[in-house]
């Protein structure tokens, strides 16, 4: 009779001793927003910290001396440029490297020596790269502000197409307005696992995830159409928002940081559009926020293509074309 009952017993165990024995097999599975959010703000990596001296301007060399005016380089860089390989053949910048956007972390790793300057079509793509990079430790990356649009006028119908005469397609647009912001909203964290446990370890899974993922812009025409169906954020400050106007129904987010828990003006369930002047700030603070488990994507050209001559006229960042430095195609 005992050992029937120990027989039992055992029986009446199993499961629980299989599912113990599976759990060791497995990886812990975490919500690991906190996680990530403590290590990005102990180690300097908040929105804030990372948007700083970010852009190099060919036309005005922001960063003074970054190009030579008798070889048409950078010579104190690694240039990365992230178009694709037939667009890079037909003209880039002397001594670049082409590399797709999703490798630039892989190759980088080949390049310690000297800063990474990205370079694409508009200045917008290499936003993310750099991003992508500075999160990765790569502090010093920068943006070629305008892209290849702004290094040799060949290249700039980009940019061209989009803002200077054509960009001002927000003018006399009844969703186009000037009243004052709502007022943002505070949402829950977003909510996300990861078989990684360390804030480092986190990171780094989440960083090529974003880029693994590819990149895509909004349309400013589309929206300016039916805005309302669009959860739209102005990433510039608040009197740029009324005097130069915004999209009906935008909020107005001058900051987006961990600190002070301003990310959580942004609704993690919705597709949220990020613009600033150009699209290139929004660029690289969208990756930042995607990187996050937020869902979020720049507005194309940024207000250059709303409200170009308003912007020119106050002397705010606006494409005034390209410096003509030289490229080649070897």
């Amino acid at each position: 009779m005992k050992k029937i009952l120990n027989f039992a017993l055992v029986l009446a165990l199993l499961p629980a001793l299989m599912m113990t024995s599976c759990k060791k097999d497995e990886p812990d599975v975490v919500n690991a927003y906190t996680t990530l959010k403590t290590y990005m703000v102990t180690n300097s990596l908040d929105l804030p910290d990372l948007a700083k001296n970010w852009v190099i301007d060919p036309k005005s060399t922001t960063m003074g001396g970054a190009i030579d005016s008798v070889t048409s380089t950078m010579p104190g860089y690694h240039v990365f440029d992230i178009r694709p390989a037939a667009d890079f053949a037909a003209g880039h910048i002397k001594d670049a490297i082409n590399v797709p956007l999703k490798d630039v972390l892989t190759v980088a790793a080949n390049y310690n020596d000297k800063p990474i300057c990205v370079v694409c079509f508009t200045g917008q793509t290499a936003g993310q790269a750099v991003m992508a990079l500075r999160l990765s430790g790569y502090s010093n990356a920068v943006v070629l502000k305008w892209g290849m649009a702004g290094w040799n006028s060949s290249l700039s119908t980009p940019w061209t197409a989009k803002s200077q005469a054509n960009g001002n397609t927000a003018v006399s647009s009844p969703n186009w307005v000037t009243t004052a912001a709502p007022a943002n909203g505070s949402f829950l964290e977003p909510v996300w696992t990861s078989t990684a446990t360390d804030g480092a370890a986190i990171l780094k899974e989440r960083v090529q995830a974003v880029l693994d993922g590819g990149f895509s812009l909004g349309s400013a025409d589309e929206i300016l159409a039916t805005p309302a169906n669009y959860v739209i954020h102005n990433y510039w400050p608040e009197g740029d928002y009324t005097t130069f106007g915004h999209y009906a129904g935008a909020f107005n987010t001058p900051v987006i940081a961990l600190a002070g828990d301003l990310v959580k003006t942004f609704d993690p369930s919705k597709d949220c559009m990020i613009y600033c002047y150009t699209g290139q700030t929004s660029s690289i603070a969208s990756f930042w926020m995607n990187v996050l488990g937020y869902k979020t994507k720049g507005i194309g050209f940024g207000a250059n293509r709303l409200v170009y001559d308003q912007l020119k006229a106050a002397g705010k960042p606006v494409y005034k074309g390209a410096k003509n430095w030289a490229v080649v195609t070897d």
